[in-house]
């Protein structure tokens, strides 16, 4: 099993959707590197691959999720309630404070354990709670679950070419890319 790598399906700004999706995709693929790096540690200690793994999820987390996150919040989520004016969006406003709620949720998670993460990239032999990979993998699981399922179903039913065209301006300019 190799520890470190990671690969997800690649969609690109110009089908935000898609992108968003793909996202999730290797935000699995990183929860399992971290699923697979307690027993490692634990069995090998902070050993190249411990290392490597721990590096690339705080990579990982530290940028790509939370462009993921901003992607959300500052694109999607106001584009779907502007999408929804003068309609009774309730529900809608509803489940992105619920998602915007997880994002809070899932970066506290997240900072405590990188901590220890910085630890095994340092190359220091410490156990990683199996507990707190948990709480972050779950909390992942049911985030993910509610967005595939609802929200990434609702967007693509909702907003128009030219809603996806700006939410996939928007995603370049965040991570600095020139227009496609």
């Amino acid at each position: 099993m190799d520890l470190p790598g990671f690969s997800a399906p690649a969609a690109g700004t110009e089908a935000p959707l898609e992108m968003l999706s793909a996202c999730h995709r290797r935000i699995e693929r990183q929860c399992a590197t971290l699923r697979r790096l307690v027993p490692h540690l634990a069995a090998h200690g902070a050993d190249l691959a411990a290392r490597t793994a721990a590096t690339n999820a705080m990579r990982y987390f530290d940028t790509s999720a939370q462009h993921h996150h901003a992607d959300e919040e500052e694109d999607l989520f106001p584009v779907l309630i502007e999408s929804m004016a003068g309609s009774d969006a309730v529900c809608l406003r509803e489940m992105i404070e619920g998602l915007k709620a997880d994002h809070r949720a899932l970066g506290a998670i997240w900072s405590h354990l990188r901590g220890v993460l910085e630890r095994v990239a340092a190359g220091e032999s410490v156990l990683l709670a199996a507990d707190d990979v948990e709480a972050l993998v779950g909390q992942y699981e049911r985030h993910i679950e509610r967005e595939e399922s609802e929200l990434l179903p609702m967007a693509a039913r909702l907003l128009s070419d030219d809603d996806l065209a700006r939410i996939g301006r928007a995603m370049r300019e965040r991570r600095g890319i020139g227009d496609v």
